[in-house]
């Protein structure tokens, strides 16, 4: 059931339905600036447990839980660094995940048994109403993984959500429709358990945005590899930072404009049909194919690149398409989340 959490008249309805659902230990739908989550009560276990049954996650596989203001990291959290509290000033509410240590016997369920557990603010004004209203219901936060089945792509409407889990398991789950998420993809993940910050996954918060404020501490910002020579203790697991990952039925190619032009007149020239394939670019392909071939154009500016990314990638995989070539994006900072995610997408 997609309940319109825009329109005034019906906003607020949709919100205290929501939260009250997730006080009874059910899922609910839930838009963010990055990608729609499916979210629980955080410190539910029976609830965090149906999520990942219903995504067909791996239980020891953790989840971000989002909370309404950074105040509340407190109950979920011990030990925060002062590092990690000034990026937290500077980016929350926003899209940018922490992974901290964990408090015993809180979150337990969530953080996939770790000592350690991701915690994110999100800035939808939705996602902030529901986890306002949740809290005031005794909720003090929500783990909200992405809304899609384990491994696939991300969600960024409230119908994708509703595609992702249809017939009973739709019609049962409450959606909060939050219009078209603006961000496009999940956030950036840094984790603050070891002393030092160590970017997981790059996103909504740029790399340079991070250093500008790391800075004023004299951290860098290290690779797990980096973070592991320097506190010997193993990086925590943390959501969507698997190698496979994102992934549509169809199979992603990464591909040079040349690469797609050689292969495509190799196929031709050998008889093999074209029709089964889709093209993501940016420029048009210098070639002519005898064929239909469906070809959607990627914008040429990361922000916009990664809005419409996984949009896009849900629109080709139809039924009848079996590979998905990407031109590659160019090697630059700011398209380091698209990168990542087709990257993983492809593997």
């Amino acid at each position: 059931m997609i309940l319109n959490a825009l329109d005034p008249v019906t906003a607020e309805a949709a919100v205290e339905q929501a939260a009250q659902a997730l006080r009874a230990g059910a899922l609910v739908g839930l838009p963010t600036e990055t990608v729609y989550g499916l979210a629980a009560d955080a410190n539910n276990p029976h609830a965090v447990a149906q999520i990942f049954q219903a995504k067909g996650r791996p239980a020891d596989h953790p989840l971000i839980v989002h909370v309404a203001q950074a105040s509340d990291v407190a109950h979920f959290a011990r030990d925060v660094p002062a590092f990690a509290q000034a990026l937290m000033r500077a980016f929350w509410p926003g899209p940018l995940t922490l992974i901290l240590p964990r408090r015993a016997q809180v979150g337990a369920v969530a953080a996939g048994g770790q000592a350690s557990i991701g915690l994110r603010c999100p800035a939808h004004p939705v996602a902030q109403a529901l986890l306002k209203r949740a809290q005031a219901l005794g909720v003090l936060g929500v783990a909200a993984p992405s809304a899609n089945r384990f491994g696939r792509v991300s969600p960024t409407t409230a119908q994708h959500v509703a595609s992702e889990f249809p017939q009973g398991d739709g019609d049962a789950l409450l959606i909060l429709d939050g219009g078209a998420c603006q961000v496009g993809i999940e956030s950036t993940i840094v984790d603050c358990s070891r002393g030092v910050p160590v970017l997981l996954r790059p996103g909504g918060v740029s790399r340079a945005a991070l250093l500008a404020v790391l800075s004023d501490f004299g951290q860098a910002l290290v690779t797990p590899e980096q973070a592991l020579q320097l506190s010997q203790q193993t990086t925590p697991k943390a959501s969507g930072t698997l190698t496979a990952h994102y992934a549509p039925q169809a199979k992603v190619r990464l591909m040079s404009l040349t690469q797609m032009q050689t292969e495509l007149a190799q196929r031709e020239g050998q008889g093999n049909p074209t029709a089964h394939l889709a093209l993501y670019v940016r420029e048009p392909v210098p070639f002519q194919a005898k064929a239909p071939l469906q070809v959607l154009t990627m914008p040429d500016q990361a922000a916009a690149a990664a809005q419409a990314l996984f949009a896009d990638l849900r629109q080709m995989d139809g039924p009848s398409i079996r590979e998905i070539w990407v031109q590659t994006p160019p090697a630059s900072p700011e398209w380091e989340g698209v990168s990542d995610r087709l990257r993983r997408a492809a593997a």
